[in-house]
C-alpha cells in the first residue's frame, strides 16, 4: 500500500489557520480518502496534557523544546506514523517548523539544538506540504486582542511575533519544495479559493 501523505499547516498566532480547517479538510477527503486531522502540540492524551503545560505554565526556553519534541515524538508514535504507514493522509495544525520558529526564532534556543532533536525523534519524516499562513503582525496582534483567555504565547509582544514570521519565511526560503506561503491578510473567500488551487488535485 502506498505512504499516505502528510500535509502541514503553519504561521504565527493569529494568522487565520484554525478558519480553515474545515475547508482544507474537506478537500483533502475528497474522493473519499482516509484523513486523520490533528494539531502540535497534542495529538494523544499524554501530548494533549504536556500541551496545557507548554501553553500555561511558565518554563525556560530549553524545557519548552524539549516538552514540544516529547510531545511530538509521542504524537509521531501514536498517530502520525500508523496513519502514513497504512496509507492514510495526515493534515496537522503545526509540527517541526513550528519549533524553529517559536523555540529557535522566538526564544533563541540555537538551531543546531533544535535540527538535533529533529533527527533524533522524527528521523527522515517530513511533511509532503507545508502551507504556511503568513500575515503582517501588527493583523495578527490585533486579531489575537480580541481572543478571550490568551495562552502564554498569545500573550507575548510584537517583536516576539516578528521574530517567528521571520522564522517561518526563512523555512520557506530553505525548503521551497514543499512549503506554499499563503497571504492570510485577505478575506476568507480570497484565502479559500487560494487554497482549493493548492489542493486541487493533490495525489
Amino acid at each position: 500500500m502506498a505512504r499516505g501523505k502528510f500535509i502541514t499547516l503553519e504561521g504565527v498566532d493569529g494568522a487565520g489557520k484554525s478558519t480553515h480547517i474545515p475547508l482544507i479538510t474537506e478537500l483533502l477527503r475528497a474522493g473519499g480518502r482516509e484523513l486523520i486531522v490533528t494539531r502540535e502540540p497534542g495529538g494523544t492524551q499524554l501530548a494533549e496534557r504536556l500541551r496545557e503545560m507548554l501553553l500555561h505554565d511558565a518554563m525556560c526556553a530549553e524545557t519548552e523544546t524539549l516538552l514540544m519534541f516529547a510531545a511530538r515524538r509521542e504524537h509521531l508514535a501514536q498517530v502520525i506514523l500508523p496513519a502514513l504507514e497504512r496509507g492514510a493522509w495526515v493534515l496537522s495544525d503545526r509540527f517541526t517548523d513550528a519549533s524553529f520558529a517559536y523555540q529557535h526564532g522566538g526564544r533563541g534556543v540555537s538551531a543546531s539544538k533544535i535540527e538535533t532533536l529533529e533527527r533524533w525523534v522524527q528521523e527522515s519524516l517530513q511533511p509532503d506540504m507545508t502551507l504556511l499562513f503568513d500575515v503582517p503582525v501588527a493583523v495578527s496582534c490585533q486579531r489575537l486582542a480580541g481572543a478571550r483567555d490568551p495562552d502564554r504565547f498569545e500573550q507575548e509582544n510584537a517583536d516576539f511575533f516578528e521574530r517567528i514570521r521571520t522564522a517561518y519565511l526563512e523555512r520557506a526560503r530553505q525548503f521551497p519544495q514543499r512549503f506554499r506561503i499563503i497571504d492570510a491578510g485577505r478575506t476568507i473567500p480570497e484565502i479559500q479559493e487560494t487554497l482549493k488551487a493548492l489542493l486541487h488535485g493533490l495525489g
